[in-house]
């Protein structure tokens, strides 16, 4: 309904932001506005994230245009190409226009004409190609601001208006040179940045494009059709052939195929799906005709939560940001008090000509740069998160760059993370007087309730035996430890193998040291068997963990199984740190016990029981073949299983938040030395002109280099550790 109001967020389309004076000041008037709780904006990809309680967007932005900046509801469709077209056709006219004005001050000066044509051309430059800062900052005069285009706008139309004056009133001094120069210089700056931003945010827009355009959609009475994708909706059934990208998430209704999901998860590894099978839209359909229900379209679908996602990362900022903010939010108007200043002290105690004190002013104008101030960590974050997002790897926010670079620890839930998840029935032990039919038969009538692995791997291995399993009912879970139900009125408990009589236990032990996880089968509390099912270690875990070390990151491993099982497993990929038998609780208390000994721990895991460890970690990273809960409370999402997306991961964050520090610094040195360079004039308007631009184009490029990152599979396999055996939760080289 129109006009309602509600808890939601909404993205907003800001122009004529320059610099991050704009980003403050646009920010402080959404703030204002009743039920904004959050206002972020962002200068690099100009837009404004807005959370609250928001009815309509008339308020947001009337706020907006009431601090001078144009405001509308976010476009999808909109190209940041349009921005650099829009520059670059300036600069075409300026280039054009300016070379003849040098030309004419600098190799024909005496010709009778060369005045008046240095001031026609240049009136076309400030007037056409200087546009948008004399538009900008008459905006933000307006409503008594200032911003760069102020900057930029005052120190070209100064020089004119100076050269102006001498012609009229026969003075000797012309700077339309000046003039000139320094719109087409700023230009062609603006125009680098403008490409190397789009550059930056490419991530976002090429995995809106991987999605299907049109669907074959089957009517009732059978007749294929193609229709376009915004007609498709949740219950029809489409048909994809071999090649085709799947048009929305579904279950496979007929045929059998494997489907590329690397385009979403960077993973090459096919995965074969068949009848009951979920499928993802955007994944590609491999060598089978597959007929697909639908069961979400549209915003709801997961690629579509994968672009939300990393627009909101890119979109944020980080910690280190704030400094940054603070001095850009007076920047412009101690820069102009600096330049006044300047052309006062020239001109009033050096006794130098007004035209020259003009020039010392105007210098200072130029030279300063918030701009680069304003791109330097949202560049950075647009870049990493864009290149991680190829990669597989969602980044929540721009927090998670600063938390990760402290991490040193990395603790690893072990089924789903370390092993593949995937289990097999490996035994059955029976009590002397059952047999194994009868113990697999209640603990998988037990079971069949359940979505766990394990579950689901002990209701596999009893119907591959053909057993017949009875009723079941009044299931309970207890995450980490099993499960109950009542089976022919009796009450039966699959859970840990604890409180065993001496034969049982010596069969747990030796289960458990070959690797299998091991488990009772109890009825009305009597231990009748034990069941235990097999799990495979991840086939990049040994390189993942490597990698980990690489960085100088202690890899550890927390399970619920038993010492033995889980001892056995670490000694498989090499880690030597080993927590078993512990609860889902527990996982919370070993994370918080590490973080209390002064460690920044990163905590992966996949299931239910992991998410609240997860969101106890320095740095949660969820696996994306885990539950919704998991991912939830994770602040990294890796979207494939492989492990050494951890690495990949935790690398590139790392390596974003140096490249946040190193732009911040430059940023803030380039100001810091330039301006006094321009008040003491060792620095002409021009060379100020470019300067300031070279700055800002800088930090972007800096930024760009993220996007040269090689992840793990684009390295190729490093030499992986010798395997380690585990002594006392410490491992040690096997012998």
């Amino acid at each position: 309904m129109a006009g309602e109001v509600r808890e939601r967020e909404v993205v907003l389309d800001i122009e004529g932001m320059t610099c991050a004076s704009c980003v403050q000041k646009v920010e402080r008037a959404l703030g204002h506005i009743d039920g904004v709780e959050i206002a972020a904006v962002n200068l690099a990809t100009r837009t404004a994230t807005v959370r609250g309680t928001i009815g309509d967007l008339t308020p947001l932005v009337r706020a907006v245009n009431g601090v001078g900046y144009g405001a509308h509801a976010h476009s999808a469709q909109r190209s940041p190409q349009e921005e650099v077209h829009a520059y670059a056709r300036r600069l075409a006219v300026g280039i054009t226009l300016t070379i003849p004005v040098l030309i004419l001050t600098f190799v024909a000066p005496d010709l009778r004409w060369s005045d008046a044509a240095a001031w026609a051309l240049t009136s076309i430059v400030l007037g056409y190609a200087g546009w948008p800062f004399l538009r900008g900052a008459a905006r933000a005069a307006r409503h008594g601001a200032t911003t760069m285009d102020t900057l930029v706008a005052l120190g070209a139309s100064a020089a004119y208006a100076y050269s102006v004056y001498a012609i009229l009133t026969g003075g000797p001094d012309r700077y339309f040179d000046t003039a000139a120069v320094i719109v087409t210089l700023v230009l062609i700056g603006k125009t680098l940045e403008a490409r190397a931003r789009a550059a930056a945010g490419d991530a976002a827009r090429a995995l809106l494009e991987r999605g299907a355009t049109h669907a074959r959609i089957v009517s009732p009475d059978g007749v294929e059709e193609m229709i376009a994708i915004d007609r498709l909706h949740p219950g029809m059934l489409v048909v994809v052939l071999p090649g085709e990208k799947i048009p929305a998430d579904g279950v496979v209704k007929e045929g059998d195929s494997w489907v590329d999901l690397s385009l979403l998860t960077g993973e090459s590894v096919p995965v074969d799906v068949g009848p009951g099978d979920e499928v993802v839209g955007a994944s590609i359909n491999g060598r089978g005709r597959l007929v697909v229900f639908v069961t979400t379209v549209g915003a709801n679908t997961r690629l579509a939560g994968i672009v939300r996602l990393l627009q909101t990362a890119q979109g944020s900022k980080a910690p280190v940001q704030r400094l940054a903010d603070r001095i850009s939010a007076v920047f412009v108007p101690v820069v102009l008090a600096i330049a006044a200043g300047t052309f006062v002290g020239w001109a009033a105690f050096a006794g130098v000509p007004l035209g020259q004190a003009l020039l010392h002013a105007t210098a200072v104008l130029l030279i300063a740069c918030p701009c680069a101030l304003g791109l330097a960590t949202p560049a950075a974050i647009m870049a990493g998160t864009g290149r991680a997002a190829e990669l597989g790897i969602l980044f929540k926010g721009g927090e998670v760059f600063e938390a990760a670079r402290a991490v040193d620890t990395v603790l690893l839930d072990k089924t789903g993370t370390v092993t593949q998840g995937a289990m097999a029935l490996a035994a059955v032990v029976p009590s002397d007087d059952r047999s194994e039919d009868e113990v697999l038969g209640l603990a998988a009538a037990a079971e069949s309730g359940s979505e766990h692995p394990i579950a689901r791997a002990v209701v596999a291995g009893a119907r591959g035996r053909d057993l017949t399993l009875p009723n079941a009912s009044g299931f309970q879970a207890r995450p980490g430890a099993g499960a109950t139900a009542l089976v022919d009125g009796e009450r039966i408990e699959v859970g840990r193998a604890t409180d065993l009589s001496p034969s049982m236990a010596e069969e747990a032990d030796r289960l458990a040291e070959g690797g299998l996880t091991t488990f009772a089968v109890r009825r009305e509390g009597v231990t009748i068997g034990l069941i235990a099912v097999a799990d495979a270690v991840k086939p990049d875990a040994v390189e993942a963990v490597g990698r980990l070390e690489a960085l100088g990151l202690e890899p550890a491993m927390v399970t619920g199984d038993r010492r033995a099982t889980a001892e056995a497993v670490a000694a498989q990929v090499g880690i030597r740190r080993v927590h078993a038998e512990v609860f889902p609780e527990g996982k919370v208390d070993q994370v918080r016990s590490l973080q209390a000994s002064g460690r920044r721990v990163a905590f992966v895991g996949d299931g239910l029981n992991d998410a609240p460890a997860l969101a106890a970690a320095t740095v949660g990273i969820a696996m994306g073949t885990g539950t919704d809960v998991a991912l939830a409370a994770a602040d990294v999402q890796v979207l494939g299983g492989t492990l050494v997306a951890v690495a990949d991961a935790l690398d590139l964050a790392r390596r974003t938040y140096r490249v946040i520090t190193q732009n911040l610094f430059w940023a803030f040195a380039y100001n810091a030395v330039m301006i006094p360079l321009a008040v003491f004039g060792a620095l002409t308007p021009m060379w100020a002109a470019a300067a300031m631009a070279l700055s800002s184009v800088s930090v972007v490029a800096n930024a760009l280099r993220l996007r040269r990152f090689a992840g793990s599979a684009e390295r190729g396999p490093r030499n992986t550790p010798e395997p380690k055996r585990v002594e006392d939760g410490a491992a040690v080289p096997a012998a």
